[in-house]
């Protein structure tokens, strides 16, 4: 029976500058804890970086690591080899490009090793080609712009996914839930119910909960005609409804819609609606190389012309600044 038996697992904790620190330590407690509950070290750790050298979180913290990306090659042949690895990321990840890294993350995952991601680790994960088909899982924010950089990840706003040997979680508290259910692989419920009481969590939950509050929350909104019709415009950004489509979908009339929408957002549908596109084509900007017309297109938009013209009136600036601004502020 799981737990039965002293099962060790050893983990390397790759950090990626700017990771978060909350997903990181998210991870690694329940490692720790797990250890003390089952009164044996049934997992060990250590933490590496590129070269050696300590690495600043996004919260501006160094952490001092033991290990660099040339000791970790050379211990794949050996007894240190690891049973996984668990890249952390964060900030400013989009454009990581370290082939020497993707070819240790798949050299590893070849010889049997986990692969595992916190936040926006997917990014990683995917450059090195290990998200191929594959369900993976990242933060909301950052799923617009990895969707369309890896078409063929198969990417969820889900807390977490594992598949194949390869853990991927959404980052904040969600990295717990992941290293949580890892520790349910080899131990069995009771352990996992004394390290939730000591991490003051009431459950383990499980990888399809929600990233984001309810719509009813997020949006303070409590009719649940409005709430469907916005679940809707949510899921057809590329492609928009007509205001006709809507109604239909929902079984009001167009000036029914019009009247909730007044009364429980403050305009118009169609102002909405166009909100929406607008903020994904924002974070579109941002975390992706998408030249500003496919993002118009991605957005819903039939030229790059109107798609500029509306951007420029939301946020005061073109998409072209958006992005030169975000260059900037990476530079920097």
């Amino acid at each position: 029976m799981p737990g039965e038996n002293h099962h060790k697992r050893s983990i390397v904790f790759f950090l990626i500058p700017d990771f978060t620190m909350m997903a990181f330590s998210a991870a690694l407690e329940p490692l720790r804890t797990a250890n003390r509950m089952a009164g044996h070290e049934a997992y060990t750790w250590r933490l590496a970086s590129s070269d050696g050298a300590p690495v600043r979180a996004s919260n501006g913290v160094e952490v001092a690591v033991g290990s660099s990306l040339a000791a970790e090659r050379q211990k794949m042949v050996g007894h240190e080899r690891p049973s996984m690895v668990i890249v952390c990321g964060g900030l400013n990840i989009e454009d990581y490009n370290n082939k020497t890294v993707f070819a240790w993350l798949r050299e590893e995952y070849n010889r049997g090793v986990a692969i595992g991601g916190l936040c926006t680790a997917a990014y990683v994960l995917a450059g090195a080609g290990l998200l191929t088909d594959r369900r993976c899982a990242i933060h909301w924010e950052n799923l617009p712009g990895f969707a369309e950089r890896y078409p063929r990840a198969n990417v969820f706003a889900d807390l977490f996914e594992t598949e194949a040997n390869i853990y991927t979680c959404a980052g904040g508290t969600a990295a717990m839930d992941m290293m949580l259910k890892l520790i349910g692989e080899d131990f069995d419920e009771s352990l996992i119910n004394r390290v939730c009481e000591q991490l003051l969590t009431d459950r383990v939950r499980s990888p399809s909960d929600r990233q984001r509050l309810p719509l009813r929350a997020r949006l303070g909104v409590q009719n649940s005609k409005v709430l469907t019709i916005i679940e809707l415009m949510e899921a057809n950004l590329a492609e928009p409804l007509s205001l006709v489509q809507i109604a239909e979908n929902v079984g009001l009339s167009r000036r029914q819609i019009e009247r909730l929408f007044r009364q429980e957002m403050g305009r118009s549908p169609a102002r909405y609606y166009l909100e929406i596109r607008l903020d994904r084509a924002r974070h579109l900007l941002i975390q992706s190389s998408l030249p500003v017309v496919e993002v118009a297109v991605a957005c819903g938009f039939v030229s790059a012309s109107h798609f500029s013209k509306c951007y420029r009136e939301l946020y005061a600036r073109s998409p072209q600044q958006e992005r030169a601004d975000r260059k900037q502020l990476l530079v920097a």
